[in-house]
C-alpha cells in the first residue's frame, strides 16, 4: 500500500544537444513551401479528379457487364434445368400413358402458343365489340373525321365527342344491366 507513488513525475525531461544541427536551405524552402500549399495546384486537382471519375466509370461499366453475364449464365442454366426436368417428367408421363415421347411439347413452345392464341383471340373479340354496336362504331367514325376535316381547330368537333361518349355510355348502361340479370 504506500511503496510506490500513484502519480507519474509530471517534471519534463529536456535533452540538450551539444552538436549543432544545420539543414540545407533547399529543404528548409521546400518544407515550407509544401506546408503552406498543402493540396496541388486547381488544374492538377481538376486532372486528378477527371482521371479518377474515368476510372470509377470504367471499373462500373466492367462490374455492370460481369453481373450481365453472370445473370445470361444463370439464366441459361435454370432453362436447361428446367427443360431437364420437363423432358423427365414428359419421358415419365409418356410411359405412363403408352403416347409417344415426341408429341409432348415443352413450356417453352406451349407458352408461345398460348400467346399467339391469346391476341388472336383478343383481335376477334375487339372486331366483334365494334361490329355489334354500330352506333358507337359509326360515332366513333365521325369524331375521326371531323379531327381530320379540322385538324387546326379541333374543339369545333365537340358535337361528335358528345355523341360518342352519349353512344359509349349507352353501351356501358347496357353491358351493366346485361350483368344485373
Amino acid at each position: 500500500m504506500g511503496a510506490g507513488q500513484s502519480k507519474a513525475d509530471s517534471d519534463e525531461k529536456v535533452f540538450y544537444s551539444e552538436t549543432p544541427i544545420q539543414f540545407d536551405e533547399d529543404v528548409v524552402n521546400h518544407l515550407t513551401d509544401s506546408s503552406a500549399s498543402p493540396s496541388p495546384s486547381p488544374e492538377r486537382q481538376s486532372t486528378i479528379d477527371a482521371q479518377i471519375r474515368t476510372r470509377i466509370h470504367a471499373e462500373l461499366e466492367h462490374l455492370r457487364q460481369q453481373e450481365e453475364d453472370v445473370k445470361h449464365q444463370i439464366e441459361l442454366a435454370l432453362e436447361k434445368e428446367n427443360l431437364d426436368r420437363e423432358r423427365s417428367l414428359a419421358g415419365e408421363e409418356s410411359e405412363s400413358e403408352g403416347s409417344e415421347a415426341g408429341s409432348v411439347r415443352n413450356s417453352t413452345a406451349l407458352a408461345g402458343d398460348l400467346e399467339e392464341l391469346r391476341t388472336k383471340v383478343e383481335r376477334f373479340q375487339s372486331r366483334q365489340a365494334l361490329s355489334e354496336f354500330p352506333a358507337v362504331q359509326a360515332a366513333s367514325e365521325a369524331v375521326v373525321s371531323c379531327y381530320k376535316s379540322h385538324p387546326t381547330t379541333t374543339l369545333d368537333c365537340w358535337k361528335e365527342v358528345a355523341r360518342f361518349k352519349d353512344a359509349v355510355s349507352s353501351v356501358e348502361q347496357h353491358y351493366i344491366d346485361s350483368l344485373r340479370s
